[in-house]
């Protein structure tokens, strides 16, 4: 199940278990991406929390925990190298893995259809 949040995140769940991300059209908004900082493994989020950051060569920005969760896995290849989150942003570029504490809550993120009207 792939869904979204108004917030331009993307999140595949998979077993109760999302991976969780930065849109396309959030990594075009941002622009080149030189550092990303990611959450302890072991951490604690609910919706909405503070869960990473981004900078570009535009801005820094948050990414936001798009549900009340446990992070079980970091990507550290993109805190390695940034750009993967500019070339493919919802595959390679993911940030996060969450074990989320209700996988029903999904229900309530936009579809794809629903953020592709979102964003325009």
């Amino acid at each position: 199940m792939l869904k979204f949040t108004e917030e331009h995140e993307w999140l595949k769940i998979e077993d109760g278990v999302a991976t969780v991300g930065i849109t396309t059209h959030a990594a075009e908004q941002l622009g080149d991406l030189v550092f990303v900082e990611l959450p302890e493994v072991g951490a604690t989020f609910t919706k909405g929390g503070d869960a990473a950051t981004v900078e570009s060569v535009k801005a820094a920005s948050d990414v936001y925990s798009p549900l009340d969760g446990e992070v079980l896995e970091v990507n550290q290849s993109i805190v390695d190298d940034p750009s993967l989150v500019n070339s493919d942003p919802q595959g390679a570029g993911w940030f996060f893995k969450l074990k989320l504490a209700n996988p029903a809550d999904a229900n309530a993120l936009l579809d794809e259809t629903a953020y592709k009207e979102l964003v325009g």
